[in-house]
């Protein structure tokens, strides 16, 4: 079952009520706050542009820790090579664009909603969402990645989405941002077979929510 969201009340159900494929809440709306206690809860909004608000909480989370990171010989090169230059927070509204607006085989259309941008911009403006961004020689960004700094410390990235324009920039994106040691823990949301191949993998909600403040959910739900 989910659960229809209270417009004037932030607070979302326990996240181990979620359905099997981690639907947990609808409605509501993408206010900061809002966003924030979701992401400490373990939660993550994700539609389109013909649906309310869905509230996601996977039972299971697709991770990468970043001392597990594993690199091809293809990556191991083009890190080498030195081709492109890395930068951090420097065009966050260049990169949720890109990822909104360009094309994927085998999708039609985005979940990247305008309100979403807008939602995202402005917890980039206040310290909370980031970006890594990827430029070839001419100065041209060609690939990135955004998502939320969350989690005790703010050790955990919730990565949001990443897009190349160029091969494997993306990927570059990401090696970055596990080997800048800003982060204990790379929640990946989606689970994808090139993710894998890079380190990623399953692990339960509580091992996840030990990177957190919060309660833990499904002993909580049990408790007498």
């Amino acid at each position: 079952m989910f659960f229809q969201l209270d417009p004037d009340d932030i607070s979302f159900p326990n996240p181990s009520l979620a359905d099997s494929d981690g639907l947990l809440a609808i409605g509501g709306d993408l206010r900061i706050e809002r966003l924030l206690l979701a992401y400490e809860l373990g939660i993550f909004p994700w539609y389109g542009e013909d649906t309310p608000i869905l509230w996601y909480s996977p039972h299971e989370r697709f991770v990468l820790y970043p001392d597990e990171l594993r690199l091809s010989k293809t990556m191991r090169k083009l890190m080498r090579e030195a081709t492109y230059v890395l930068t951090y927070d420097r065009t966050f509204a260049e990169v949720i664009e890109a990822c909104a607006y360009i094309k994927r085989q085998g999708q039609d259309g985005t979940w990247i909603t305008d309100d979403m941008m807008d939602a995202y911009k402005l917890l980039h403006r206040n310290g909370h969402a980031h970006s890594v961004e990827v430029w070839n020689k001419e100065g041209n960004l060609v690939g990135g990645l955004y998502g939320v700094s969350c989690g005790i410390a703010g050790q955990v990235f919730c990565g949001e989405s990443m897009f190349s324009l160029e091969s494997n920039t993306s990927k570059l994106a990401l090696v970055a941002l596990c080997q800048s040691g800003n982060y204990s823990l790379i929640d990946c949301q989606i689970e994808s077979s090139h993710l894998s191949s890079m380190g990623a993998r399953l692990i339960t909600r509580k091992e996840y929510m030990r990177f957190f403040r919060t309660i833990d959910v499904d002993s909580d739900l049990n408790a007498d």
